[in-house]
């Protein structure tokens, strides 16, 4: 599923207090001041740019520290796609990390290993936002900080669409906008990067699954998004699904996780050095 939004669509689910943090504003006439010479921009901004988002339903279940997601309708690994056409294909396997210190979470830990769904999604917006003002570097940063809460207030709203409708598990939700900034709905909306699912290159997998050029993104060697206001991830649906830091992990971890994801261990010891521990 791919959808646009103009900026008045997505503007009431901007979470602010990121938006002061970014210019390191702390006084509330600080603030207050900012976000009305914001709120101009995004004025002018409306009509000219939009932002987008990709989602994706797939059946699933969890085995271990894996999440095999069923009836998707996009590419998945080369190996598994071999004489068959995106339509036919429709089994992937997303290997996770587990924290080896505290609860030893993961991620499949919210996923039934019998049955169940997880959401798959993208968000991001026009390249336009990032290219068009390099003649005023304060403009400039005031339009890219705007662009990053403009890519988080769509996977905001998104949820939200998803939750009441699109998955619709949660049909009678009635937040405020304070409530869904401090994540009182049911389920979580982990993002690629983030603590609980820290391995960037997580993306190429999920860029196989949603195609995330349909909405203008590219991801660069090292799995980032471009444009850089992107955001990516997955929808629990689980009451008990709580965010948490993967933390630090061992030599065992990533040579049994590069044997999951079937690549060289030194090509993921790139993407996950942050992480390794020196034991």
């Amino acid at each position: 599923m791919r959808k646009s939004y103009e900026i008045h669509e997505v503007q009431p689910y901007i979470n602010w207090d990121y938006f002061y943090y970014a210019w390191q504003l702390r006084t509330p006439d600080q603030q207050q001041q900012c976000r009305a010479e914001a709120e101009q921009v995004l004025a002018q901004l409306e009509g000219r740019y939009r932002s987008h988002a990709l989602f994706e339903l797939f059946e699933a279940h969890a085995e271990g520290d894996d999440i095999h997601l069923t009836g998707g309708q996009s590419p998945c690994e080369p190996h598994l796609t071999e004489g068959l056409s995106p339509c036919e294909v429709s089994t992937l396997t997303l290997p996770l990390l587990r924290q080896q210190q505290g609860d030893c979470l993961c991620l499949s830990d919210f996923i039934h290993p019998g049955h169940d769904h997880i959401g798959v999604f993208a968000t991001t917006v026009d390249m336009g936002l990032e290219t068009d003002f390099d003649q005023d570097p304060y403009q400039k940063m005031m339009v890219q900080l705007l662009a990053d809460r403009l890519a988080e207030a769509t996977a905001e709203r998104l949820h939200e669409e998803v939750r009441k409708e699109i998955w619709g598990y949660a049909p009678d939700e009635h937040l405020t906008m304070a409530e869904l900034h401090t994540e009182k709905f049911q389920g979580i909306r982990p993002a690629v990067g983030y603590p609980s699912l820290p391995d960037t290159s997580l993306n190429f997998v999920l860029d196989k699954l949603l195609k995330f050029r349909q909405i203008g993104i590219r991801l660069t060697e090292s799995g980032a998004m471009k444009p850089h206001a992107s955001v990516s991830g997955l929808m629990i649906a689980l009451p008990e699904a709580h965010y948490f830091s993967i933390g630090k992990i061992g030599e065992d971890q990533l040579h049994d996780y590069a044997h999951r994801r079937g690549l060289p261990v030194e090509t993921l010891r790139k993407f996950l050095s942050t992480l390794l521990s020196n034991r």
